[in-house]
């Protein structure tokens, strides 16, 4: 059974990306084996700290290692990657084997696809740039720059995702193209 990993780039206990997360594992469900990354324990990326590699990075990095695939889930800022997944990927994309620079990272060739909750724009800014990133970190992006989903002013008071039949049959099409 496939090993699929999940990154939300939101720390948020509410988030609604964690919600279409947990949608995304409820579809995998039964056809792989899925993990949710918990990777709020890391430091801000620096140089310095690289080694000897400090136990977060060790294991949020063996964690992707271990992964068939990984399925990130974004939201917006700015237009842009939010501040806490741009640290995470720098920290994964560092040579595995901080004493061999021409070591590969753990991310490289692997399957990678990406889904977004933002405003009115369902992250559509954020997933060119963030699978565009992806690809120069030498991951196999599946699925296009991916799927999103548009909040409305009713989920920002109940803070409950909107979560359509059409945006299940969009992350279940997701979920074929990353197994």
């Amino acid at each position: 059974m496939k090993k699929i990993t999940l990154i939300v780039g939101s720390l948020r206990a509410g988030s609604f990306n964690r919600q279409l997360a947990d949608h995304a594992a409820a579809l995998l469900e039964g056809r792989a084996e899925v993990s949710l990354l918990d990777y709020r324990d890391l430091p801000f990326f620096n140089q310095d700290l690289e080694s000897p590699v400090l136990p977060a990075v060790a294991r949020v990095r063996q964690a992707v290692r271990e992964a068939d695939a990984l399925w990130i889930f974004t939201p917006e800022y700015n237009w842009q990657i939010p501040g806490v997944l741009k640290n995470l990927l720098d920290w994964l994309s560092r040579p595995a084997d901080p004493d061999d620079r021409r070591s590969a990272s753990v991310l490289k060739g692997k399957r990678v696809t990406v889904s977004g909750v933002a405003g009115s724009s369902a992250a559509a800014q954020v997933r060119p740039v963030l699978t565009a990133l992806l690809r120069i970190l030498s991951m196999e992006v599946v699925g296009g720059d991916g799927g999103g989903v548009a909040l409305n002013a009713e989920a920002f008071q109940t803070g409950v995702l909107p979560f359509t039949e059409e945006h299940r049959a969009a992350l279940a099409e997701q979920a074929e193209a990353l197994l």
